[in-house]
């Protein structure tokens, strides 16, 4: 039996008449530029005043620093256990990315690791909600104000997620978030937003993405063409009505993995007032080669996030760091294994999963 990492055709099915209905509205009207609806729609499920809508994720970071005045000079600290585009929009901007070691339980950014990475030329501090659970923003938002720092969230593994009640993208000054096809909340191709309650942020972020104009070919700053386009849009709308269905599904799962595998791995574990949406699945185990050529020949696919820590692959060389200063992000690299999740996983899905990882797990 096949079990898939990610099912996009099994969710499909299960929503195809409204995906179907509302794709072919935007044809039919010929509204293929921006979706001003997701952005409200989005907007009121997340708690935000404002919703800017715009190509994909990474742009939503560079675009909401971009529009921060973030530039030449600056630091912006983030996580070393993070994909690449959290690291690229800072260095979009001309910014620095200065890296910060993880917690060994939650894999997000340590708290305790940030105030010896400030300097005179740190702005803002960029916290990931990683594979789907918050990072700890309480202390994070204090450090941000003892040292007058602005804060992005990246939220691109976390939508529905909560920290202490509070919806992820909403902590700090702006929510950056992508709609990539795989994500929990995923559209059928590029599609990211920059969720904010500051109008101005949301004008200027809106301006950037649209050639620096708000009225047309009046252009007030040079900007560059980063819109959320109306099918996208559409499609995002009818999948939000059903996050948060997927999202308790994840929770399930990740409950029976926890269970069956406590015994042969480090299963992960969700931090107290967090509700963790489970984007990723992580465990670690020593022999994880072993167990993923197991796993690959019983037709159950699995990967790695990530195998290598951001701040030492070729691509920050020039800053350099080494594994030693990331001893949790780089002393796990070798042992982590993310096994299927999605809204579409049965139960009996799950336990052929179980009992495959547990034959070969060490």
């Amino acid at each position: 039996m096949k079990v898939n990492f990610v099912d996009l055709k099994a969710q499909y099915l299960t929503i195809k008449p409204e995906v179907d209905a509302a794709m072919a509205e935007v044809i039919g009207n010929t509204a293929f530029i921006n979706s001003r609806s997701f952005e409200a729609d989005f907007a009121k499920y997340i708690g935000t005043e404002h919703c800017v809508g715009v190509g994909n994720g990474t742009d939503a970071l560079f675009m909401a620093m971009q529009c921060m005045g973030f530039g030449p000079g600056d630091e912006l600290i983030t996580a070393a256990n993070t994909f690449i585009a959290t690291a690229e929009g800072i260095g979009w901007t001309g910014a620095k990315p200065v890296f910060v070691d993880c917690d060994p339980v939650t894999y997000t950014m340590d708290p305790s690791k940030i105030e010896a990475a400030i300097t005179p030329n740190t702005k803002a501090i960029v916290p990931v909600h990683l594979y789907g659970q918050a990072a700890d923003m309480d202390p994070i938002m204090e450090i941000a104000a003892k040292h007058g720092l602005k804060v992005i969230e990246d939220c691109a593994q976390s939508h529905g997620g909560t920290y202490k009640g509070r919806m992820t993208g909403t902590i700090g000054d702006a929510g950056c978030f992508s709609f990539y096809p795989g994500k929990n909340l995923g559209a059928y191709g590029d599609a990211g937003a920059v969720v904010t309650n500051d109008e101005e942020l949301a004008t200027n972020i809106r301006k950037l993405g649209d050639h620096g104009s708000n009225v047309k070919y009046r252009h007030d700053f040079q900007g560059t063409n980063s819109r959320l386009d109306g099918i996208q849009g559409a499609v995002l709308s009818v999948k939000l009505k059903h996050l948060d269905k997927w999202s308790d599904r994840r929770i399930a799962v990740a409950a029976m993995y926890n269970e069956g595998l406590k015994d042969v791995c480090v299963t992960p574990q969700t931090a107290a007032d967090v509700r963790h949406v489970w984007h990723l699945y992580v465990i670690q185990v020593n022999n994880r080669e072993e167990v993923m050529k197991h796993l690959t020949e019983q037709d159950i696919a699995c990967g790695i996030h990530y195998p290598v820590a951001v701040p030492v692959t070729p691509a920050y060389e020039d800053l350099g760091y080494n594994a030693d200063q990331f001893p949790v992000a780089c002393g796990t690299q070798d042992k982590i294994l993310s096994l299927p999740m999605h809204g579409d996983l049965t139960d009996e899905d799950v336990q052929l999963v179980i009992d495959e990882v547990k034959k070969v797990a060490k």
